[in-house]
C-alpha cells in the first residue's frame, strides 16, 4: 500500500469517526430534550415582570409524569384550541362576571407559558386582577396587577374541574389565559419551567 493511499484511508476513517460522534451527540441532545429537559423562549409579555420577551427557560419534562402541578408553578403547556381565538368551551356562563369554567375539547398546537393559580376542586374568582381561591385573596407578590382590563374583574366563582388547572400570566392586564379559554387538563402540560439560562444576567432558578 502506498503512503498516499494510506493517508487517504486514514482521512476517510477520521471523517467517518467525526460524523459518527456528531450523530451520536445530536441523538443524545434530541433524546434529552424529548424526554428530560426542553428549552423554551418567552414569546410575549404575559409573564412580565417575572419573565421578559426573548428570555429563555429550561423546562423539566419528567416531574409531572410522577406528580401533579402545584399552585404557583410556572408551566409550559398546550392550551385549549379556544386559546387560538379566545373562545370558552361553554356558553353557559356569564363572560362579563365569571372566568371561563371549561376548555374546548381539542387542544391548540401552540406552546404557552403561564403560572398555575388554581387547582382541581378550587372555587376561583378574579377581582381587580387578583386571584381569590375559596373566597380568600392569594398572596402573589410576583404579579403586575391590573384592575381595569376586560378580564380583570370576574367576581363570580367557578369550580375547577377534576384533573384541570387554572393558568394565568403574571402580567394580569396583558395576558390571554384561562380567564378567557378555561382551565387546562394535566395531560396537555409539557413541563415545569425551573430556571432561566438566557440572557446571562438573568440566569437563575424560578
Amino acid at each position: 500500500m502506498s503512503v498516499a493511499r494510506g493517508k487517504q484511508e486514514s482521512s476517510r476513517g477520521s471523517l467517518l469517526e467525526l460524523v459518527t460522534i456528531v450523530a451520536v451527540a445530536l441523538g443524545l441532545a434530541l433524546g434529552i430534550q424529548a424526554l428530560l429537559v426542553k428549552p423554551f423562549r418567552i414569546p410575549s409579555e404575559s409573564m412580565v415582570p417575572t419573565l421578559a420577551i426573548g428570555q429563555r427557560v429550561l423546562v423539566d419534562r419528567v416531574t409531572f409524569r410522577y406528580g401533579d402541578p402545584e399552585r404557583d408553578d410556572i408551566v409550559v403547556f398546550k392550551p385549549p384550541a379556544g386559546a387560538d381565538n379566545n373562545t370558552c368551551g361553554t356558553t353557559n356562563y356569564d363572560e362579563q362576571r365569571q372566568p371561563c369554567p371549561l376548555p374546548t375539547s381539542q387542544r391548540s398546537d401552540t406552546n404557552f407559558i403561564k403560572r398555575v393559580v388554581g387547582l382541581p376542586g378550587d372555587r376561583l374568582s378574579v377581582r381587580a386582577g387578583r386571584v381569590y381561591i375559596n373566597g380568600r385573596r392569594q398572596n402573589e407578590p410576583w404579579i403586575r396587577p391590573d384592575a381595569s382590563c376586560d378580564i380583570c374583574e370576574l367576581p363570580e366563582e367557578i369550580r375547577i374541574p377534576t384533573g384541570m388547572y387554572f393558568m394565568m400570566g403574571d402580567n394580569r392586564g396583558e395576558s390571554a389565559d384561562s380567564r378567557e379559554w378555561g382551565p387546562v387538563p394535566k395531560r396537555w402540560m409539557i413541563g415545569q419551567a425551573f430556571m432561566t439560562y438566557w440572557p446571562p444576567g438573568k440566569i437563575g432558578a424560578l
